[in-house]
């Protein structure tokens, strides 16, 4: 079963790439959403959690404050860091463990591909999971205008949050596969389809 890594940075569309690869059939493990409930379901990391960032990145009713934890990872990179060093161990090991309930399904029951979304596929290392990386691009222009549309922001708070992920062309370098996708047509995925049915047999 070929393993996809999809990333790209904030603004450039990587979640809308996954749904397409979704609809075709492919599963995704959606590392936000995985790290999301993990922060709620394991004490352990709950109580790590409380103590790094406050008792207020939880509720009174239990679940994360999203807007509280953020805030934090945004203050900084080191912040940013000492969240990630709780949650992607465990991330990690829920994409291992899902991986091998994937391979251990009978022959013909097995998805030709299994896909990771990650933002931080490089930055935390988890391409070393994955058989091919996909960095989804977009320009600065764009992508600065699709955050301000999202989140309500201005340009400046674009720039900033954009500036605390690795370089683009950092992205693009390590890459196997780039998908352009600025415009308002659908991104072409022929490259990396073609790719997925070329590589699986090798796997």
């Amino acid at each position: 079963m070929l393993k996809v890594g999809i990333t790209g940075g904030i603004g450039s569309g990587k979640s809308y790439v996954c749904r397409m690869l979704e609809d075709k059939g492919f599963p995704v493990f959606d590392c936000d959403r995985e790290a999301y409930r993990l922060m709620h379901t394991q004490e352990a990391l709950r109580r790590s959690l409380c103590q790094l960032v406050g008792r207020e990145v939880y509720g009174n009713d239990g679940m994360l404050c999203k807007p509280v934890m953020s805030a934090f990872i945004r203050r900084n990179e080191e912040s940013a860091a000492k969240v990630n060093a709780l949650v992607h161990p465990r991330v990690r090991d829920a994409f291992i463990e899902m991986s091998a309930a994937y391979a251990a399904l009978p022959p013909g029951s097995q998805p030709a591909c299994y896909v990771m979304e990650c933002a931080l596929l490089y930055e935390a290392h988890f391409d070393e999971l994955v058989d091919i990386s996909v960095h989804v691009a977009a320009t600065q222009e764009v992508r600065i205008k699709r955050l301000m549309a999202r989140d309500q922001i201005t340009p400046e708070t674009a720039r900033r949050w954009m500036a605390l992920q690795m370089e683009e062309e950092e992205k693009r370098r390590r890459a196997d596969i780039v998908v352009e996708n600025n415009g308002n047509m659908p991104p072409n995925l022929d490259e990396l389809l073609s790719e997925i049915h070329r590589s699986r047999n090798r796997i």
